[in-house]
């Protein structure tokens, strides 16, 4: 169970027995801390290894719960590293891994935060949970809501895609469509949080988010060193390339490296953190090329990859912070070329990746091809849903009709 919650920005620290949004001084990002040092001698590689299943509540000690059975889960975490073959644009990377968070509940990463932060709301007794979505966490708010017996107000985009809205209906979430974006949306959330005494579930406006998506973290120290053959230590890649909007798996992988040494887990060796965004929503990018701490919103800010459509972020700086100290990057990829990056990952390695994904995949293209990676670096890309929720965005056009009971009807298999 963490024993503190301080503010990400000026240090202010918060009681952690009761609710709490942003921080009370300063309205920034909470985080939760541990006592690592209580844990190093029975919390350990070890132990992790030995506990069934693949969940990320192997990790519970460092999670909001006095133990695992504390948590409301759905089986989340646990998720494969896949080593990417090497044909067609692949051939190239000669240790390219893909992080493949689509077989998560609900099929996405948000699965991991939204039980954390569910788990620890209904701790504290809420019983109404609120929050604006572009797409994957709002299906991931209405599942664990619904798991844990709350109410769920979900305030969404207008041009959400469809899935998102469908299965948030379908799980009894209460479904708000908004003429705007989700920052717009955000701005209901609040006002409806201070009228109707709903939790807010914002990204980064509750601290415990951070703590599920941190698992994506912990796991990545397993994953990589079960993949390079190294089944007693822990490794982590050489660089980590991540689809960001909000941010919180960043800062939570960024966190989870921080707790794996203080534990003696790992040494002071980290990955190079990078953020791709989308050409038309890139304020994380633009921020970081400038120098600035802080990001501005992006006006007018358009993507067809919806977990990228964020045009302001609340741990903007946590971000920045974050490509700083490891050493890492920032880059856009265009729409077109996101979505060409779904077709090459489900082409040539088998894997239906959101539209985010994609982006992930183009933009360690664009990196190698002026020398930033390296061919035998080992590089993590992140995959952060599954493509299935998108099918809006791939037509599959005029597809050939066969009359079974016509015998040359084969002839037109022969001609395509």
């Amino acid at each position: 169970m963490h024993n503190s919650l301080c503010c990400a920005a000026c240090g202010l620290s918060h009681p952690v027995d009761i609710l709490q949004n942003l921080c009370t001084r300063c309205a920034k990002p909470l985080v939760a801390g541990y006592d690592l040092e209580a844990l190093r001698d029975r919390f350990t590689p070890d132990v992790v290894r030995r506990r069934a299943g693949r969940s990320m509540w192997r990790f519970w000690e460092v999670m909001p719960v006095a133990s695992a059975s504390d948590a409301v889960s759905l089986g989340e975490g646990g998720t494969p590293l896949l080593q990417c073959a090497r044909r067609g644009p692949f051939a190239e990377f000669e240790s390219l891994f893909l992080k493949d968070e689509s077989g998560n509940p609900t099929c996405s990463f948000k699965a991991r935060g939204m039980s954390a932060a569910i788990t620890r709301a209904k701790q504290l007794g809420v019983t109404d949970v609120a929050l604006p979505s572009a797409g994957n966490a709002a299906g991931a708010a209405a599942y664990y809501a619904a798991r844990a017996g709350m109410s769920c107000h979900l305030f969404m985009p207008q041009d959400t895609p469809p899935a998102n809205i469908i299965e948030s209906v379908v799980a009894g979430a209460r479904v708000y469509l908004v003429n705007g974006l989700i920052s717009d949306c955000g701005k209901l959330v609040k006002r409806g949080c201070g009228e109707f005494g709903w939790f807010d579930l914002s990204t980064l406006k509750e601290p415990f988010r951070i703590e599920g998506k941190k698992t994506m973290g912990y796991e990545l120290a397993f994953d990589v060193a079960e993949a390079c053959g190294e089944h007693h230590i822990l490794r982590l890649p050489d660089c980590v390339i991540y689809p960001a909007g909000g941010g919180t798996g960043l800062i939570g992988m960024w966190k989870a490296f921080d707790e794996m040494e203080r534990l003696g887990w790992i040494g002071s060796a980290r990955p190079r953190m990078v953020v791709v965004q989308a050409e038309q929503c890139a304020p994380i990018v633009r921020a970081f090329q400038a120098g600035d701490e802080f990001a501005e919103l992006f006006q007018n800010a358009a993507t067809v990859a919806a977990g990228l459509r964020v045009p302001a972020a609340v741990g903007d700086f946590m971000m920045l912070r974050v490509l700083r100290e490891s050493g890492g990057t920032a880059l856009t990829v265009t729409d077109g070329e996101l979505l060409q990056g779904v077709r090459e990952l489900a082409r040539h390695q088998g894997v239906y990746a959101c539209p985010e994904g994609g982006a992930a995949w183009k933009a360690a293209q664009k990196l190698s091809a002026v020398g930033w990676l390296k061919p035998g670096e080992h590089t993590v890309l992140f995959n952060t849903g599954s493509g299935l929720k998108y099918n809006h965005l791939f037509p599959p056009g005029d597809l050939p009709v066969l009359d079974h009971t016509d015998p040359a009807c084969l002839r037109a298999v022969q001609i395509s």
